[in-house]
């Protein structure tokens, strides 16, 4: 072997070494690329197969949040929803007996948890409520949380009224529990059957 060879034998060893440094593995330098991958493979395998955690790009501070966050709240995170929204649908959902994932979903489809958003026909908030039903919920829709949970009141009714019927319920958040009688089911209106698989498609 020559001191060409060698030099390169030693710089493919030290890259190696410098390799198992930065992911913590002891031990000696296997001999070959595939006994070192095989290492490699163990260590991970070892730390539940974590890799180096993402510092740039847009995937990175979402993937570190979505760690911190416990499964129900990861499951009830909005688009345009502050924390204090998730704690408002995690609450109202409790309070009667909701899936807190189903709640915010509605939200999600609705107005991605803005209470800012008015409809152009006046429904107002995160769950899009209309004034009058909102009065007859007894809620101040302006108010979020206020707002959140006479969405999930009226849901709640629109459940009990369709026997817990997941698909006619959230059609009559939408259309309204009449039109869904009238149809005896989801009414085919595209608005309404393209609510319905949104707010399920977000549930799942």
């Amino acid at each position: 072997m020559n001191v060409m060879e060698l030099s390169g034998v030693e710089a493919i060893q030290a890259r190696i070494s410098e390799i198992q440094r930065r992911f913590g593995i002891e031990g000696p330098v296997p001999g070959t690329a595939v006994g070192f991958q095989r290492a490699l493979d163990a260590e991970l395998k070892k730390n539940d197969g974590a890799t180096p955690p993402q510092t740039t790009g847009v995937g990175a501070t979402a993937k570190t949040d979505a760690a911190k966050m416990t499964p129900t709240e990861a499951s009830t995170q909005l688009s345009g929803a502050s924390n204090e929204t998730t704690r408002f649908i995690q609450e109202a959902a409790a309070k009667y007996g909701l899936d807190s994932r189903l709640v915010a979903a509605v939200a999600e489809a609705e107005s991605s948890g803005n209470q800012s958003e008015v409809s152009d026909v006046g429904a107002v908030g995160v769950m899009q409520l209309m004034p009058d039903t909102a009065a007859a919920l007894g809620v101040n829709p302006y108010d979020e949380k206020q707002n959140i949970e006479g969405g999930a009141h009226y849901l709640k009714q629109m459940l009990d009224t369709f026997g817990g019927d997941m698909k006619k319920a959230i059609a009559a958040y939408n259309a309204g529990p009449q039109a869904v009688k009238d149809y005896d089911g989801v009414p085919p209106y595209a608005e309404t059957q393209n609510y319905v698989n949104k707010v399920l498609d977000l549930y799942r």
